[in-house]
């Protein structure tokens, strides 16, 4: 029995950065913190809600950084893509040792390990009831997994993107630096971009904007932070027109 008539939305993306999976590790994947996301998911998705995910892969390796360091930024982020696929098949062990059956779809073919990407057959996975996590990024060079999240968001019909950060909002400065920060409970696209808020890049925020897609950032660190903000709880900030 699921109470989806209680939630705000009907169908999600939540949208989580590599380093989320770190736990207080400085690189690579802590199982148990993978768990403890999942469990989150997992107590949503009891709920009747439709979730889709998209992971990045700075735990593992970062485009960007590679290739500020020399690399060639195309073959860079191909690089960040395929870490994405590893931090999405972490993601679906987890949620599948709960129980909760998972698709994996990536953008770059590689038949042995994920569905290729197919719009309809990844509408049809949520309507089932599965989670599907869409990996390597739009399958893209120059592009980040923040506007992956929101193109796929948009192809999925999602009625929002939940943006599960270290802290429970967008500020005006950071919290962690500046005691004095100030949270913004909403906030408009256009003032991320004029501010440079780092809610996510640019083309992301574009995008979310031309498409009307509310992006609701909070705090992944808070236990039940997920589930509370679909039954109207919680603290976070919503972006939108």
């Amino acid at each position: 029995m699921t109470d989806t008539d209680q939630t705000a939305f009907k169908r999600v993306l939540l949208k989580i950065s590599g380093e989320a999976l770190m736990g207080d590790q400085g690189y690579g994947l802590h199982p148990p913190t993978v768990e403890r996301i999942a469990r989150e998911v997992q107590s949503v998705q009891r709920m009747g809600v439709e979730i889709c995910m998209v992971i990045g892969g700075g735990n593992i390796f970062r485009g960007l950084a590679g290739s500020a360091q020399g690399m060639e930024r195309t073959t860079a982020d191909y690089m960040g893509m395929l870490a994405t696929v590893m931090n999405a098949l972490a993601m679906q062990s987890a949620l599948e040792g709960l129980g909760v059956f998972t698709r994996v779809i990536t953008a770059i073919r590689m038949d042995e390990v994920a569905e290729p990407y197919i719009r309809r057959r990844a509408v049809r996975h949520l309507e089932k009831g599965r989670v599907v996590i869409f990996a390597a990024g739009t399958g893209n060079p120059y592009f980040t997994t923040d506007t992956a999240a929101t193109l796929r968001a948009s192809e999925m019909a999602c009625e929002a993107i939940f943006k599960g950060t270290k802290v429970d909002g967008v500020y005006d400065k950071d919290p962690v630096k500046h005691a004095d920060a100030r949270r913004y409970d909403t906030v408009t696209y256009d003032e991320v971009l004029q501010k440079h808020l780092g809610v996510m890049d640019a083309s992301a925020i574009a995008l979310a904007r031309d498409n009307d897609l509310p992006i609701i950032v909070f705090s992944l660190d808070e236990p039940g932070g997920f589930k509370g903000i679909l039954k109207g709880e919680g603290t976070y900030t919503k972006v939108h027109e």
